[in-house]
């Protein structure tokens, strides 16, 4: 992150801690997006839960270096969000190791890409369990600490897909969809409490999820792989460029900051322009 000094030039905000002494969960965080949001408040001064799935020995190499480059405490949950019992196992990891969590960074995700006609009914049910559901259990069970405290930012990342459809994406786009509404009522019910919630809704990120789903994509189109970046990922982005973690990290933690205490049930478009078409 950066902010401006007042010669107008951009300073590293290593000295900025405004999260200090905040508790946070992020989810999907092994890696991509997820990643760059727990780095970015990590950096603000927030402990941080990792969640996702990877080589383990890798997965506390980076905890190790989060916790050390920004001084503060870093844990590591495999819970499958999926599962409800070890979603309740995140939060009791998070509280024990932390005490309240004021932070929670809905992030993990899957895709499939197919045909509606094709498209597999346990990978419809996975992705609502993951991309949509998951967040909601999650929320439930932080949202009242949260409202007794008189603070709590709850941060859900969906996606351009949440504001406008692709084809062969039915699933992804009808999580993400839903994901807006959840946001929304969260915001609504947290609103005289100190507690907001909103959604970022990225473009195109070259994490390894959109890597994985460019064979797939050019598989459902019958075109090259290269064809789908240039005429599929990247055509309705009017910058042409892929949206980058830092940027979201950057955005996630001025969310989290008394700056943005009037921002809530907001759904905020990072995507190079695509849904201003």
């Amino acid at each position: 992150m950066t902010k401006m000094d007042g010669k107008g030039n951009m300073n590293s905000t290593k000295e900025f801690r405004c999260l200090v002494g905040k508790n946070a969960i992020v989810t999907g965080s092994t890696s991509g997006i997820g990643l760059g949001i727990a780095t970015a408040l990590a950096e603000a001064g927030a402990n941080v839960i990792i969640n996702g799935f990877g080589d383990v020995i890798e997965i506390d190499k980076l905890r190790m270096e989060l916790a050390e480059r920004f001084n503060v405490t870093i844990e590591y949950s495999d819970a499958d969000l999926t599962r409800q019992d070890d979603i309740s196992h995140l939060i009791n990891l998070a509280t024990a190791n932390f005490g309240d969590i004021d932070i929670l960074v809905n992030n993990a995700g899957i895709q499939h890409v197919s045909p509606l006609e094709e498209f597999p009914a346990e990978k419809w049910d996975a992705i609502l369990a993951i991309n949509l559901s998951s967040a909601f259990h999650l929320a439930r069970q932080l949202f009242g600490g949260m409202k007794e405290r008189g603070w709590g930012r709850i941060i859900n990342v969906a996606s351009a897909h949440g504001l406008v459809a692709s084809p062969y994406k039915s699933a992804y786009v009808a999580a993400k969809h839903g994901m807006l509404g959840l946001t929304k009522t969260i915001g609504l019910e947290g609103a005289e409490f100190g507690v907001t919630c909103n959604a970022i809704c990225p473009g195109y990120v070259l994490t390894p999820l959109v890597e994985k789903q460019i064979p797939d994509t050019a598989k459902a189109r019958g075109i090259s792989e290269q064809e789908v970046v240039r005429d599929v990922l990247l055509a309705a982005q009017a910058t042409k460029e892929f949206v980058t973690t830092e940027q979201l990290g950057a955005l996630a933690t001025f969310l989290c900051s008394d700056a943005a205490a009037q921002i809530t049930g907001a759904a905020l478009p990072v995507d190079g322009g695509w849904t201003a078409h």
